[in-house]
């Protein structure tokens, strides 16, 4: 090595199998690191003892090393690590007895033999500790029947939200023409009668049947709660199911003159959107596939959606009140003595109250999944 060569002060401690050098170097720029025949050649441009400059040092290993070390670079140093060929505890680093002056032990992980040892042991008890308390796990045979179940929920459903969504965006380039308050006058017959219809006005009729679909094989979602297949919690889960089956089944499959509002666009809508991101997310997680991107989606689309979807709910509601007092449709009688009527429109008032309640469940729910997946990680204190 020339004599006009700098030389970096470098800190070594070994374990059985192991050695640790660090090279007091900051800033560190193209380090050039090699092991050729035992011997470990270090060049590098950083700010050291000599200031900015190349240093460079060689170290002719006591015993073989595998030549291929790690490196890993920091802001205020240079950390190597080197892999011993066999598993032993040696007297010093250098294969000269003499140690170089700008070599020097690393106290803060410099251990003894019988430390080292200690170490080493324990490590090995850990891991034979983790073995046996797998191996006491029982393996769920249907663990892979399971996962085939969930892959094709999911699938299916993130398929027919998908038609939903898709039907949708075309009725609405195509029929709504860019404006959602425009109406459009058909007239045609049928029966000797004339019929005003607007845009959205095949909406229900053109998606109903898929939406029945989707939202009765989402009542799955509760029983795989229940019987502990996923670890979604229970309440959120029956919260928006029984909350959008209520309002397809009972408001708008029951009430003709609510299928024709242009809300059931809105509802259809924002929940077929929101759905398209949920369960092809679920759908790779059970095969253990993250994709940040889609976990992103996941777990933002909804702040907008979420809160939409629920005041166009609620407008479905309050537009179906009047209907369902004029009706008496699903109205209850009580018999004499007390011949009081409860009408169904004073239940939906107070389903208007639980609606909100919902809402404020299920978004503090999802707000804390957001947090947990999209939150900054926690540093482990060493």
């Amino acid at each position: 090595m020339a004599g006009s060569s700098l030389r970096p002060h470098v800190h070594w401690a070994q374990r059985h199998r192991e050695l640790y050098l660090r090279v007091e170097l900051s800033d560190v720029q193209n380090p050039d690191i090699a092991i050729t025949d035992n011997v470990l050649h270090f060049k590098a441009r950083g700010h050291g003892a000599k200031g900015d400059n190349i240093y460079e040092f060689q170290i002719e290993f006591l015993e073989p090393v595998e030549p291929k070390p790690v490196c890993r670079v920091t802001q205020r140093q240079l950390n190597i690590t080197v892999q011993k060929k066999e598993s032993n505890w040696w007297e010093r680093l250098t294969k000269q007895e003499k140690r170089p002056l700008f070599l020097a032990p690393d106290f803060d992980r410099w251990l003894d033999e019988s430390d080292a040892e200690m170490e080493l042991k324990e490590k090995e008890e850990e891991k034979i500790n983790k073995m046996k308390i797998e191996s006491r796990v029982p393996k769920d045979p249907f663990r892979h029947l399971k996962k085939g179940y969930l892959i094709m929920y999911n699938l299916v459903q993130f398929l027919g939200f998908s038609w939903i969504f898709v039907n949708m965006t075309v009725r609405l380039f195509i029929l709504g023409k860019g404006n959602f308050l425009h109406v459009e006058i058909h007239l045609f017959s049928q029966n000797g009668f004339l019929y005003l219809t607007d845009s959205f006005y095949d909406t229900f009729h053109t998606i109903s049947d898929m939406m029945y679909f989707c939202q009765t094989l989402a009542l799955m979602e509760i029983m795989n709660s229940l019987i502990g297949l996923v670890r979604s919690p229970l309440i959120p889960a029956v919260v928006q199911i029984f909350g959008r089956n209520f309002i397809l089944f009972v408001v708008l499959g029951s009430l003709e003159e609510m299928q024709s509002k242009p809300v059931v666009f809105f509802i259809f809508y924002f929940w077929s959107i929101t759905e398209l991101f949920r369960y092809p997310y679920y759908m790779l997680s059970c095969i253990g596939i993250e994709w940040k991107p889609l976990t992103w989606l996941r777990y933002t689309t909804w702040i907008p959606l979420y809160p939409l979807g629920g005041l166009a709910e609620a407008v479905c509601i309050v537009q179906s009140i009047p209907i369902f007092s004029e009706t008496g449709r699903f109205s209850l009688g009580l018999p004499n003595p007390l011949n009081v009527t409860i009408q169904f429109s004073v239940l939906l008032q107070l389903y208007l109250i639980a609606l909100f309640l919902g809402v404020f469940v299920n978004f503090r729910h999802l707000y804390k999944q957001r947090k947990h997946h999209l939150g900054p990680k926690k540093r482990k204190m060493k």
